[in-house]
C-alpha cells in the first residue's frame, strides 16, 4: 500500500471526528446533556449516527471528549504572588469568551452529574496546583481554590448562561477591576481564622 493511500482514510477520520465535536460542543452548549441526543449531533455533522458510536462509544464518551479542556492557566511561577488576582480573573474573561466549550460545559455542569463531575476534575486538576503554588499555606489551598472558583463560575454563570444585563453589558476592564481583588483576597489573604 502506498503512502499517499494510507494518509487518505487517517484524514478523512480526523475530518469526521472534528465535525462529531464540534457538532457535540454546539448541541450539549445549547440543548444541554440530557436533550443533546447522539442523532441530533450526527445529522449536525452530516453523518450516520452510527459513526458517533464507533468513534466514541456512547454518549458519555462523546461528552467526555467533546468537553476536554485545558484551561491554559498562567504558570504561577512567572506571576508576581501579589498579582495572581489579577492574572486569573484576566485569563478566565478571556478563556470565556473565546471558548465556547467552557460555556457548554457549564450549561451541562448545573444540569447534568456527569457535566458537574467534569467540571470539578477540570478545576481540582487545573486549577487547585495553581492555588497551591500561591497561597500562603497549601493545605488551605482546595478552600482557597474552591472560593475562586465560585467567584469565576459565578460570574461566567451570569454574563455568558444566564446573561443578566447588568453583567453582559459590563466591560472586561470594570469586571477586572471589581473581582481581581477578590480572587487575591482568597488566594493570598491570611486565613480568617487564623
Amino acid at each position: 500500500m502506498n503512502e499517499s493511500t494510507s494518509a487518505a482514510p487517517a484524514r478523512r477520520s480526523d475530518t469526521t471526528r472534528r465535525a462529531i465535536l464540534e457538532a457535540a460542543r454546539e448541541r450539549f452548549a445549547a440543548d444541554g446533556y440530557e436533550r443533546a441526543t447522539i442523532r441530533a449531533i450526527a445529522q449536525q455533522a452530516k453523518i450516520d449516527p452510527s459513526m458517533v458510536m464507533r468513534y466514541y462509544g456512547n454518549k458519555e464518551g462523546l461528552f467526555a471528549a467533546a468537553v476536554a479542556i485545558d484551561l491554559e492557566l498562567p504558570d504561577p511561577s512567572s506571576l508576581p504572588r501579589d498579582e495572581a488576582g489579577r492574572a486569573l480573573v484576566t485569563h478566565f474573561l478571556h478563556q470565556w469568551e473565546e471558548n465556547e466549550v467552557l460555556t457548554a460545559l457549564l450549561r451541562v455542569g448545573v444540569t447534568n452529574d456527569a457535566g458537574a463531575e467534569r467540571m470539578r476534575g477540570i478545576f481540582n486538576d487545573q486549577l487547585l496546583p495553581l492555588a497551591r503554588r500561591v497561597c500562603p499555606d497549601p493545605e488551605q489551598a482546595p478552600a482557597r481554590a474552591a472560593l475562586v472558583s465560585s467567584q469565576l463560575l459565578g460570574l461566567a454563570l451570569t454574563r455568558y448562561v444566564l446573561r443578566f444585563p447588568p453583567a453582559v453589558h459590563l466591560r472586561r476592564e470594570e469586571i477586572t477591576a471589581w473581582l481581581a481583588p477578590t480572587v487575591q483576597h482568597y488566594l493570598t489573604a491570611p486565613h480568617p481564622g487564623a
